[in-house]
């Protein structure tokens, strides 16, 4: 990776970026995969539409299409990959795809999620099963198989996760992104021989359409800046951690929501 926040060499071979947790258009993933084809990235990303379905905002009917499309305006291949990462088996066949389609991943961005609110008293172990199998498990395993195959130039690969404070009234949730965190910030040292960076973002509450009405005037009111987080917001910082000037940036939990305390 070279240039001023752009991806891509001399010869214009553009890297690789495997986004996982893309399956709407007003998504933090959709935002991210936007952001790095626009700065020169080849996208894979991962979706579940069951996952969506199951939610109130439902599943978005021609998102994945309408993504594609819109990577290809921007002049990135793209590989849409259907995954269930509660399934252990999933990592090992998503990084397997996205090498054959487009080449070795270079950056690994982790936006996937399972999130149901319950708290202490109400949560089932089923629910609390499904979100570490998902949000840690799942996300180790990424890890863990990115780590494995990762064979670029010492100093370009990248990991970016996702993360939450919202642990009360949301249990499984929350603790299941305070293990992703450790995993996460885990890979800065342990895969620092490959030259790989390991960072975390916490974006706070970003609008991407599951606020009411109450909630988007409680989170305005209480950000210093006076408005929403965006998921665009949110890409550029991603976008910042992956490319060369990013490349001092390890092992960090950044805060990435408009100054909300």
């Amino acid at each position: 990776m070279t240039g001023s926040g752009e991806a891509g060499d001399a010869s214009g071979v553009r890297p690789v970026a495997l986004v996982s947790g893309v399956g709407r258009r007003a998504g933090i993933g959709a935002g991210v995969v936007r952001q790095l084809g626009s700065s020169g990235w080849d996208i894979a990303f991962t979706y579940w539409n069951a996952y969506d379905a199951r939610m109130e905002w439902g599943e978005e009917e021609g998102a994945i299409e309408a993504i594609g499309a819109e990577l290809a305006e921007r002049g990135a291949a793209c590989a849409a990959i259907e995954a269930d990462l509660a399934d252990p088996g999933a990592p090992e066949r998503v990084l397997a795809e996205a090498e054959s389609r487009l080449g070795a991943v270079t950056a690994l961005v982790l936006c996937h999620c399972e999130s149901v609110d319950s708290g202490l008293l109400d949560t089932t172990v089923e629910s609390f099963d499904r979100h570490f199998a998902v949000n840690a498990r799942g996300s180790w395993l990424m890890i863990r198989e990115y780590g494995r195959r990762f064979s670029g130039p010492h100093g370009s690969g990248r990991i970016v996760a996702f993360t939450s404070d919202h642990t009360a009234g949301s249990l499984p949730y929350g603790a299941s992104k305070g293990a992703l965190d450790r995993i996460t910030l885990a890979a800065a040292r342990e895969l620092a021989g490959l030259g790989v960076t390991a960072n975390v973002i916490n974006p706070g509450p970003v609008d991407t359409g599951w606020m009411p009405t109450e909630t988007r005037e409680y989170v305005r009111e209480a950000t210093p800046l006076g408005r929403l987080g965006t998921p665009h917001d949110t890409a550029q910082l991603v976008d910042f951690l992956c490319s060369p000037r990013g490349q001092w940036v390890n092992g960090q939990l950044l805060m990435s929501n408009g100054g909300l305390a």
